[in-house]
């Protein structure tokens, strides 16, 4: 067997659906909110699944336990959000920056186990993960489940469509709500403290106040993520909320550029778009003998795939620290 005998096509379809798939979307609104924390504001947080588990969390219970309706569940996921980023960010945002990324992971690694765990089980369901909260969802589904959607090639079946077009939509919209309030006074006052906190401080600023905003409004975005996430894939499971998917987002942001409106959503699309295209080609070479199973089997594709990833953002902080749209003066934060 060859190169040439692989399936180029079917692996390139496969790349540019993933790209643009669910997963892409909730990651890049994911990153957009981290973005936010870093960014803009540059505090360090490495717990940003945890907000994407409270939104998903209280969007879910809203309807399983109280019976609200969709528009109030969303609602009450922004609140546990908000209510996280208070917990976080009340104690920790008046230290050193390295406190709040000590803290985050911590906190966000809690909200797992604590969903995960059988004393919130009535609550929560445990490992076996939450569902029952997807009817009233799916009644908003302007398309026809049973009629795939899409373009060429590219075709999901209606609830899936309408998860992704919700995920690209609600991002759409959270960053041109960015985009104007990083041109308004708040958003220079966020980017005056993330250069010199001691100098914003000195033209009577409070930083502390403008610092616990920005978390906030990270953490709510990052909530939206969760919902997204819950609404596409009808179930929430706490093991969906590993700490490994905080540094996704991190490596999403990180390829795209710090401190760039839009570079979190190309993040992601490369992001995924190299993760799909490893997969499927490293899977081919495998299944045709090019590479042979003494040496890789189709088990160990996905975490091959992941060290290749790896590799290209190790590269990436070689020859472009800054990112893909980023630029060096955003990476070099006082982080205090």
């Amino acid at each position: 067997m060859t190169l040439a005998a692989i399936d180029w096509g079917f692996i390139l379809i496969q790349t540019v659906e993933t790209s643009l798939g669910l997963e892409a979307a909730v990651y890049a609104l994911a990153a957009v909110g981290l973005n936010i924390h870093f960014g803009y504001a540059g505090l360090l947080n490495f717990g940003q699944v945890g907000f994407v588990a409270m939104g998903a969390y209280g969007m879910g219970l809203s309807v399983t336990l109280w019976n609200l309706n969709p528009f109030l569940a969303v609602l009450v996921g922004m609140g546990f959000a908000t209510v996280f980023a208070l917990i976080l960010g009340v104690p920790t945002l008046r230290l050193r920056g390295d406190y709040l990324a000590i803290v985050t992971i911590a906190a966000a690694e809690i909200i797992r186990i604590l969903a995960r765990s059988t004393t919130l089980g009535d609550i929560t369901r445990g490992a076996e993960g939450l569902h029952g909260f997807i009817g009233p969802f799916r009644e908003l589904n302007p398309f026809d489940p049973s009629t795939e959607y899409g373009i060429g090639p590219f075709q999901v079946g209606g609830n899936q469509f309408f998860a992704i077009v919700l995920g690209w939509g609600v991002t759409a919209i959270c960053l041109v709500l960015i985009w104007q309030l990083m041109r308004s006074p708040w958003g220079r006052v966020v980017k005056a403290i993330r250069e010199d906190e001691d100098a914003a401080r000195a033209l009577g600023k409070n930083a502390y106040w403008y610092k616990l905003q920005a978390l906030i409004l990270g953490g709510v975005i990052g909530g939206l993520a969760g919902m997204v996430q819950a609404i596409g894939k009808a179930t929430i499971q706490p093991d969906s909320f590993v700490p490994a998917y905080t540094f996704f987002f991190w490596t999403v942001l990180i390829l795209g550029g710090v401190g760039r409106i839009w570079s979190p959503v190309v993040g992601a699309m490369i992001f995924w778009a190299m993760l799909t295209f490893f997969q499927g080609t490293l899977i081919a070479l495998v299944n045709d003998g090019l590479i042979p199973t003494a040496f890789m089997d189709p088990t160990q594709v996905n975490q091959i795939r992941f060290m290749l990833v790896g590799v290209g953002l190790a590269l990436l902080m070689v020859f472009r620290p800054q990112g893909i749209f980023g630029s060096r003066e955003e990476m070099m934060l006082d982080v205090r």
